[in-house]
């Protein structure tokens, strides 16, 4: 898996990919941080990190899929993948090496944001003001909604050998479990059954974790639909022996 691992860190760094990406990244969320009046810390008058969190997952929502469309397709269209699949290591330890990859490079592209906290955190009055648990929180809950976004590419990533076909599938995935059980739930339901159906989606979470409060169900519900989705990847690969 390390070797799978290493291999396709260095293929981001060593291609433009990466860059494109945390520029991109950087640049969309520091134009919403900073520049739209709209959106902007400056303009809004409270020291917090709101903006930043509430765009980062709709630009991760195009962002991701972009990065992980060519994780299996282009094995595939390459046929490179049976290769791969050849040698010693399972289909697990090829779909974790590539995921991690995936995840590691937009994890790459959170960290230069910490600069956005230090700014908010000085510019508070006093020095400081700012709700250092809910940015904690906040943090965290992206980290998962990335995880989980990250996921749904390589599984996308994995059905098609069509790199635009896997971005496609992949936005629409994101969209669906981030806010489309939100716009589901929002139909005149009754009051459990809006609830359950809220529950199934990111946004519910992510909010909770945005709050500070880091829950365990909260937590174990991020880890439980990564770990789905990547069992679904390994299925896709294994359907090849049928």
């Amino acid at each position: 898996m390390f070797a799978i691992l290493q291999k396709e860190i260095n293929s981001f760094l060593n291609s433009i990919i990466a860059y494109i990406v945390i520029g991109v990244f950087l640049v969309a969320i520091g134009l919403f941080m900073w520049v739209f009046p709209e959106t902007s810390v400056l303009e809004y008058g409270y020291a917090d990190m709101q903006t930043l969190f509430s765009m980062a997952p709709w630009v991760f929502l195009f962002l991701i899929p972009a990065v992980t469309m060519r994780s299996f397709s282009e094995e595939k269209k390459a046929g490179t993948l049976e290769l791969l699949l050849t040698k010693p290591i399972t289909d697990m330890q090829l779909i974790l090496g590539k995921y991690f990859a995936c995840l590691f490079l937009v994890l790459l592209a959170l960290v230069p944001t910490l600069l956005y906290y230090y700014s908010v955190y000085s510019l508070g009055n006093p020095v400081g003001n700012i709700d250092s648990a809910a940015v904690t929180g906040s943090y965290i809950g992206l980290i998962f909604l990335a995880a989980i976004f990250t996921a749904i590419g390589v599984f996308s990533s994995a059905i098609t050998e069509n790199q635009i076909v896997s971005f496609i599938l992949a936005v629409f995935l994101c969209f669906l479990v981030y806010i489309g059980f939100d716009y589901i739930a929002s139909v005149q339901m009754g009051g459990d059954t809006e609830y359950i159906i809220s529950y199934l989606g990111i946004d519910f979470h992510y909010n909770a974790l945005s709050k500070g409060l880091i829950d365990s169900r909260d937590i174990l519900y991020f880890l439980s639909v990564i770990l789905l989705l990547l069992l679904g990847t390994k299925l896709v690969l294994e359907s090849r022996k049928w």
